[in-house]
């Protein structure tokens, strides 16, 4: 399809205006980046299968009820999306202890933890996106108690989508992050998940041997992302179970 005018350009995406109005067309980058930006590199092929495993994931949480934004793919590296208002807050859901909070409460990495645990981060670069509290978001206006009520069914149903999926083969979902959006219909709002749902956004562990399949490959230098994306997609029947890593994966219409 024709490009069309630029709205916005993240780290990992690019958004254009959708052919119709209401509609984004969101564009998969093959930048990698980490630390706020601070780690960055070009890992050829990202793109592709970032978006062909978030439409992957989003197709099935829209099949199970819990609504998206996705509307289709359009190529190997664009779909179509639904124009949201994003509340500016990153939700994370923990099973496993890992990362920041690993840091935060000096508890051990992988610790299960006695139930999953949801996190809020105020969605700001320039301040590295910082956690807050119910009461931050509810004194500056970012979401109201019954959004917040919404926000945290929405996650612990994806949740509970993402860990039953990913068990299935073989993998361990530690946390996750999620976008959740405002559309409006007439007078009547309601919130839908948002942005993409894909190893960028999640820390999966191989179930057997622990081995990362998710950004922290790129985070501590663990070895080849493409290849890490490229085995989760497969387990996933994205891609062929006999393929191997290609510079250009080639994936499963």
């Amino acid at each position: 399809m024709a490009r069309r005018k630029k709205i916005y350009e993240g780290k990992a995406k690019i958004l254009y205006e959708g052919p119709e109005p209401g509609t984004i067309v969101q564009y998969f980058k093959d930048d990698a980046t980490a630390f706020n930006a601070q780690k960055k590199d070009v890992i050829e092929g990202k793109g592709v299968l970032n978006n062909r495993l978030s439409e992957f994931f989003m197709t099935g949480l829209n099949n199970v009820g819990v609504p998206t934004h996705f509307i289709k793919r359009l190529n190997m590296r664009e779909q179509l999306v639904r124009a949201v208002e994003i509340i500016p807050l990153e939700i994370i859901v923990r099973n496993y202890a890992a990362g920041s909070l690993s840091k935060r409460l000096g508890i051990e990495e992988g610790t299960a933890l006695p139930r999953p645990i949801v996190e809020y981060c105020y969605k700001d670069d320039k301040l590295g996106d910082p956690l807050v509290t119910e009461e931050h978001i509810a004194a500056f206006g970012w979401a109201s108690q019954q959004d917040m009520d919404d926000i945290l069914a929405l996650a612990l149903r994806v949740n509970d989508y993402l860990s039953g999926l990913m068990y299935g083969v073989g993998i361990k979902l530690v946390d996750f992050r999620i976008e959740i959006g405002r559309v409006y219909d007439g007078d009547y709002q309601r919130l839908i998940v948002a942005d993409e749902i894909s190893p960028d956004s999640c820390r999966l562990w191989d179930l057997e041997t622990g081995q990362k399949l998710d950004k922290d490959v790129f985070r501590q230098d663990l070895g080849n992302l493409a290849d890490a994306y490229t085995e989760v997609a497969r387990r996933l029947g994205v891609m062929p179970k006999q393929s191997t890593h290609m510079a250009k994966p080639k994936l499963i219409n």
